[in-house]
């Protein structure tokens, strides 16, 4: 297993390099302070199974750090590690097709537990942000991911299923149609019935109902 850790704070990439063996053993680190460092070396390294992200990093603030990730390597799974939790910023990082999005104030069980979800192919959102978008109630502590569900558990087909990864990777309809040869009346109709599987009004909230059950969905760059 290998993961690239970007990140401009030289004590969170050694805490890192500390916790996250606990997801493999053979696992393989690498880490960058900046963009420029962590493009080079996810060139390098076309192999790697996650990126974890700040979005602070010099001379690529906010979005943008995602989007020339995202831009650059859109098969690379990418797990926002943030200082910042609050819901605007959380769903602005969704919106752009991060697949998980871990605050620094989260515990080591939390983030190994964010990461196996991600890695397994679900997505990983901090309860404070459901709760804010969803309107499910005063948050509870912070809590581990639970084992990820399948879309057939909640009902969606196959088809269905490689619709809502390319959601969550934050493509639009025009961009789903061609990756799976669809008509976009067809693609809309997908969508609808996915909406109504997840109890959501929205792409953003169905993203967010995803995690909160923990579906498993396809590897960013694939479909199921």
């Amino acid at each position: 297993m290998k993961i690239l850790i970007v990140d401009d704070h030289p004590l969170i990439r050694e805490a890192l390099r500390h916790v996250l063996p606990g997801l493999a053993a053979d696992i393989r680190l690498y880490d960058a302070p900046d963009c420029e460092g962590g493009l080079r070396l996810a060139d390098e390294h076309p192999d790697l199974d996650l990126a974890l992200l700040d979005l602070t990093l010099p001379g690529c603030r906010g979005m943008s750090a995602l989007q020339t990730f995202r831009g650059a390597h859109p098969a690379l799974p990418i797990v926002v590690l943030s200082g910042f939790d609050d819901s605007d910023t959380v769903l602005a990082a969704l919106d752009e097709g991060a697949m998980g999005f871990i605050p620094k104030s989260s515990t080591n069980e939390v983030l190994l537990g964010a990461l196996r979800l991600v890695l397994s192919g679900g997505v990983y959102v901090p309860r404070q942000a459901i709760v804010g978008e969803l309107g499910l109630g005063a948050p509870r502590q912070e809590e581990a991911p639970r084992r990820p569900q399948t879309a057939s558990d909640i009902g969606l087909t196959e088809r269905q299923a490689e619709v809502l990864t390319l959601m969550v990777q934050g493509k639009p309809n025009k961009e789903i149609c061609r990756e799976l040869n669809l008509a976009e009346g067809t693609v809309k109709v997908h969508i609808t019935a996915i909406l109504k599987a997840l109890g959501a009004s929205n792409r953003t909230q169905a993203v967010l109902a995803a995690s909160r059950i923990g579906l498993k969905l396809g590897t960013p760059g694939s479909t199921p």
